[in-house]
């Protein structure tokens, strides 16, 4: 039987054209609430999957990305768990951008081990339906089997940190996020199922928020 063309094989859909987006497989996409960025994902982010978000410092708007999604997802009957934040998060500001504070659990860990063991259990138990960790970089197995937990369920998970991983990271997608004027300046180092992007300007939406850096967050007196 002769092997079938090249053409062929690009009708079947066999073979993927680096200048198109790659089909993704089946697996649910949560909307971002960004239009742009959710055009570049492909319709959003997927879910089972693991986000590296890297910035330089807290207030660069790493909130303000993620809480259209939260909010989206606190609308489900499965938690968002919240592991380390860097401050306590302020009950007001979640909630005046549509966060169901009932659905939000808090963790505070002891020592440098815990919060990986947190986020794993909590990503492959199927009870969570996001679980945000504030982690300094660590090795990159650690982070593939994040990558691996988030996987076995529809869980998406996002590692936050200030520094950038000196290891090839194995999450999904990789984040570079940087403060700009107006806005924050956001890089797609790497995307699920499609090549990166150069640094682009991302609206965050600010107006949305308390005044001030990332008003979520607030430390404590």
């Amino acid at each position: 039987m002769p092997s079938p063309s090249l053409e062929q094989l690009l009708r079947q859909g066999q073979i993927w054209r680096g200048n198109q987006p790659h089909p993704l497989p089946t697996r649910e996409l949560l909307v971002s609430g960004y239009a742009d960025l959710d055009h570049e994902l492909g319709g959003g982010w997927q879910a089972g999957n693991l986000i590296a978000l890297q910035y330089p410092g807290e207030g660069c708007g790493e909130l303000r990305l993620l809480l259209p999604l939260l909010a989206r997802l606190s609308q489900q009957p499965r938690w968002i768990l919240w592991v380390d934040p860097p401050h306590t998060p302020y009950a007001p500001a979640l909630a005046a951008a549509g966060i169901d504070l009932s659905r939000i659990l808090l963790v505070r860990t002891r020592n440098r081990q815990d919060p990986l063991w947190v986020m794993e259990q909590a990503l492959q138990c199927g009870s969570c339906s996001a679980v945000l960790g504030w982690l300094e970089p660590s090795d990159g197995r650690h982070v593939r089997r994040l990558q691996l937990a988030a996987s076995q369920q529809q869980t998406l998970g996002v590692l936050l940190h200030q520094q950038p991983s000196p290891h090839t990271s194995a999450a999904a997608y990789r984040l570079q996020l940087q403060p700009a004027r107006h806005g924050s300046v956001l890089a797609l180092a790497k995307r699920r199922h499609n090549w990166p992007l150069p640094e682009r300007r991302f609206d965050l939406g600010q107006h949305r928020l308390l005044t001030g850096a990332d008003a979520c967050l607030r430390p404590l007196p």
